[in-house]
């Protein structure tokens, strides 16, 4: 698999007209080796020519990077005495790798990632640079069979874990409590069938008319009560690839005001979910939910998008945006969440997570969407 990739990549050199690329974005060293690193405050640097891949890569990750991947040729950076002979860091690596480039090669980089010393370090080097953010995420759009079928997996896997929450939603506990529940079974159920799997996982659950409205808050002390209104949000990511599930639910009767912005929250989702199919424009998806959201008078209470892709990421391009003409394609795969968030009334947002396909639109989360099985 990964060597597909690098041999579709380097087939497109010429294309993109560079001699050799510098990938220091850690998914996507991930897409083309298969290493998912955590790096902290140690840079690593993947390197690919026409023949060979590099890495520049800290001791601590040596051993790690060897047993996941096949990349060629290693530059070990340490942090210990007995190891650097001479005080070596990455950037005297760096220097060498970019040594191994033909001379004044044009080298593809990811603008939007790499920093800005390593780009003065190939600027010096009299290399020119090519931006080619666009071409590797463009090639990470449709997913292969094998990346499918991990995030159908981790459908089942948030799945679980929304509702293993979700059943213990009640009066007196709080949001991080909350979300335990749903983690305890997801830890169980990894371990008990996936052997030798790594598990990467995501959960938020802000309460509350204030905090529902905050999209992204993580969760905290603040205890549950009677009545309230929480958005309960996952993602789980299996090997290294990922699905979301999110549902809005109250613990007590919701008001009416609530009950009629759930309604058309719910009408906008589920709408998306009939008609989104291969060849819609990303555009077109998005006009779907803002249509009835503003048909409804609540447009103005719109604060993102329909929807993202997901896969190694936790949001991927594409973006079912307004602005977005691209047709959507077979194997792409999206996260289907229109929002509505109404000061002094809550924030209103469902999502699920559908692969595309040729025949239509394969849903691949499940939890009861409708209202009164949402209320606890």
């Amino acid at each position: 698999m990964y060597d597909q990739r690098l041999n579709s990549f380097r087939e497109d050199f010429s294309n993109l007209e560079v001699d050799a690329a510098i990938i220091f974005n850690f998914e996507n060293q991930f897409y083309f080796t298969g290493l998912k690193a955590i790096t902290y405050s140690r840079p690593i640097i993947l390197g690919i020519d026409e023949e060979k891949t590099h890495f520049i890569i800290p001791s601590l990750e040596e051993q790690h990077a060897k047993a996941k991947t096949n990349v060629d040729n290693y530059y070990i950076y340490h942090e210990t005495k007995m190891y650097s002979k001479n005080n070596e860091n990455y950037l005297d690596y760096f220097s060498q790798l970019l040594q191994q480039f033909p001379a004044h090669a044009r080298i593809g980089i990811e603008f939007s990632t790499l920093p800005v010393i390593l780009r003065d370090m190939i600027v010096n080097k009299g290399f020119s640079l090519v931006n080619i953010d666009q071409y590797i995420t463009k090639m990470r759009f449709v997913k292969d069979n094998q990346e499918l079928n991990s995030i159908r997996e981790a459908g089942k896997l948030v799945s679980l874990a929304l509702k293993e929450s979700l059943n213990h939603a009640r009066q007196g506990i709080t949001e991080i409590e909350l979300d335990q529940f749903g983690n305890t079974v997801l830890f169980k159920e990894v371990a008990k069938k996936h052997p030798h799997s790594t598990l990467d996982y995501f959960v938020m659950s802000p309460s509350g008319i204030a905090r529902t409205n905050m999209p992204h808050v993580f969760s905290n002390t603040r205890l549950l009560k009677k009545p309230d209104i929480i958005i309960h949000s996952r993602q789980v990511a299996i090997n290294g690839y990922r699905a979301e599930c999110e549902r809005t639910f109250f613990i007590g009767e919701p008001t009416t005001e609530q009950k009629a912005v759930f309604s058309i929250a719910i009408k906008a989702q589920n709408e998306v979910l009939n008609q989104i199919k291969v060849g819609m424009k990303a555009s077109e998806v998005n006009e779907v939910a803002r249509v009835i959201i503003s048909e409804a008078g609540l447009e103005e209470y719109m604060n993102h998008r329909t929807g993202h892709g997901i896969g190694i990421g936790l949001h991927e391009e594409p973006s079912l945006r307004f602005d977005n003409e691209l047709s959507l394609k077979e194997g792409m795969v999206f996260c289907v969440e229109p929002g509505i968030y109404v000061p002094e009334v809550g924030g209103f947002r469902h999502s699920d997570t559908v692969i595309l396909t040729n025949n239509g639109a394969e849903l691949i989360t499940e939890y009861p969407r409708n209202i009164e099985h949402l209320i606890f």
